[in-house]
């Protein structure tokens, strides 16, 4: 059973937020307004734990540069802090997706009273699907 990782904290230094043009149809609105966020997060220079650090950098995420920043563009919503919370949380999940480790399997053998029970229910499945068949006239 999988288990929660620890709640991580994000200091609002660590994170850099620049205001850019977002893309697509504006209208005469969209010389007046940046309303699309970039995020960057430099992964080495946070109080993250060691371990969450090397995860996030061994990520094959386009969302990671070749020099551990990541960099998260937020424009869906029309709000320049709208953008700004979606950013953050979309980052929130990227570090929490690198602090969940799964539990290693270990492969089991079944024992030999279920591999017993097991031949049985499949030889007494069968003898009911034989019965279904064409009744012979003698």
């Amino acid at each position: 059973m999988p288990v929660n990782p620890p709640q991580i904290l994000l200091r609002e230094e660590e994170v850099e937020f620049v205001a850019i043009r977002a893309q697509g149809a504006g209208g005469q609105n969209v010389n007046k307004v940046s309303n699309a966020i970039h995020l960057r997060f430099d992964i080495g220079a946070s109080s993250l734990p060691d371990e969450i650090k090397t995860r996030l950098l061994q990520f094959r995420d386009q969302r990671v540069s070749d020099d551990g920043v990541v960099v998260i563009k937020a424009q869906s919503h029309r709000s320049l802090e709208r953008n700004r919370i979606d950013s953050l949380t979309r980052l929130r999940e990227l570090i929490a997706r690198a602090a969940f480790v799964p539990v290693v399997r270990r492969p089991t053998k079944p024992t030999r009273s279920a591999q017993k029970k097991r031949v049985e229910s499949k030889v007494r499945r069968g003898l009911v699907k034989v019965l279904r068949g064409r009744v012979s006239d003698l």
